[in-house]
């Protein structure tokens, strides 16, 4: 039987339409999620069959140990430099650049010559937030890469769209998962991920003295998907767990390095009629879901968090900002907050999303319903289900959606 390929031609898209712009083209995301197979196979097969000569593409995979020497910012721009030959327009594509220290200057320096466009992976926020943001004062152009979604998953994987989902909430979309045949080596694969590639990374680039601390909080982040939290909440389990060697600020740096490493994400609390973000605490998403089901040795599979989290990072991977809403009430003359899962903003179009398992009782269609019908604006609203239902309207105007079809279809916000 034929493999499928893994098509990612959202992301294909956005590189062609950046194509000499003028901009260091920046691909981000966590380490193993498809950036160097999207710029090294698929977007350099594009230029290819679009008619750039093979030799005007010159491309380096910095993480690999033949090419350690380009390490030396002096020697990749020689090696760069060295390969133009004429005035036709060079493609320049460098795969994990934050291992080149000093990488700003040799990119900055690239940017002045008319006959090159440049493209770059890496796999950390930190090196994108302070040293390019300042070195190219506007110059660089990000586009934030994601594991599979669950469209592109489906796409690839040999089954019905059911027996996908099944998959994809239990082992997520990281690229590699769809070659590993059994469950055995889809969960080895996935702890092996963990422990060797990103725990590692993060140890060694932060130069971590406690590890079983980063473990600890990375189950304890795991267990809590979906739930509102903080650094002082996160320190006091800690404590009341007998850990006492660690300080609140030893919990904020770990939770900003695995913020850096993109392999959580947060999601700020917005008060939708007081129009105001709340400081704290915050709700915290795991960018691959197979990846916090690893870590908790594929135990606490509690779908109604993993939906919730599915359903975030497909709002991010289709370019929405999203935060966690929070609507204010007044009830038996007392003040209560209901909560709103996702509000989604891109550009004038906002939407409102609940994600539940089922609206099996009027009952709880009444509590899901509860925080959208008192928002008490016009956007669209919408309840997201995990039952595979006919999408349909209730009578406050809010629509229904099962679960697999708002994550297949693309539209599925503004049907």
């Amino acid at each position: 039987m034929n493999e499928k390929i893994i098509e990612r031609n959202g992301y294909l898209n956005k590189l062609i339409a950046r194509k000499e712009n003028g901009l260091i083209k920046i691909l981000t995301g966590i380490r193993r999620c498809g950036k160097s197979y999207l710029l090294n196979n698929i977007f350099y097969n594009y230029l290819i069959e679009s008619g750039v000569k093979e030799d005007h593409i010159i491309k380096l995979a910095l993480d690999r140990e033949d090419n350690v020497i380009y390490h030396d910012p002096k020697l990749l721009n020689e090696y760069i430099l060295s390969n133009i030959k004429d005035k036709d327009m060079y493609y320049v594509l460098l795969d994990e650049i934050q291992l080149v220290e000093g990488f700003e200057f040799v990119l900055n320096g690239l940017l002045y010559e008319r006959n090159v466009d440049v493209y770059v992976t890496g796999s950390n926020s930190k090196f994108l937030s302070s040293d390019i943001i300042t070195e190219f004062r506007g110059r660089g152009d990000e586009i934030r890469i994601f594991p599979l979604s669950f469209g592109e998953f489906y796409n690839a994987y040999e089954g019905d769209k059911h027996e996908a989902w099944n998959e994809y909430v239990t082992y997520g979309g990281m690229p590699l998962i769809l070659k590993q045949r059994t469950d055995e080596q889809k969960s080895k694969y996935l702890v092996s991920l963990y422990e060797l590639t990103y725990k590692k990374d993060i140890i060694d680039r932060n130069n971590i003295d406690k590890a079983d601390i980063l473990d600890t909080l990375i189950n304890i982040l795991s267990s809590s998907v979906g739930s509102l939290t903080n650094p002082q909440k996160i320190y006091n389990t800690f404590i009341s767990n007998g850990i006492t060697d660690i300080s609140k600020n030893t919990v904020t740096s770990y939770m900003d390095y695995l913020l850096d490493s993109f392999l959580i994400e947060k999601a700020e609390r917005y008060e939708v009629k007081g129009k105001k973000y709340i400081q704290t605490p915050q709700k915290y998403y795991f960018a691959d879901i197979g990846l916090r089901n690893a870590k908790l040795n594929f135990r606490q599979q509690e779908e109604n968090h993993l939906m919730e989290n599915i359903i975030y990072n497909e709002l991010l991977i289709r370019g929405y900002n999203v935060d966690v809403g929070v609507v204010e009430i007044r009830e038996g003359g007392a003040r209560k907050q209901l909560e709103v899962d996702f509000v989604c903003n891109q550009g004038n179009k906002r939407y409102y999303i609940q994600s539940a398992l089922n609206l099996d009782t009027p009952e709880k269609t009444l509590q899901e319903s509860k925080s959208l019908n008192n928002i008490g604006d016009s956007f669209k609203k919408i309840i997201v289900v995990k039952d595979n239902i006919k999408l349909w309207r209730n009578e406050d105007g809010i629509l229904i959606i099962g679960i697999q079809e708002f994550l297949l279809n693309k539209d599925s916000l503004d049907l």
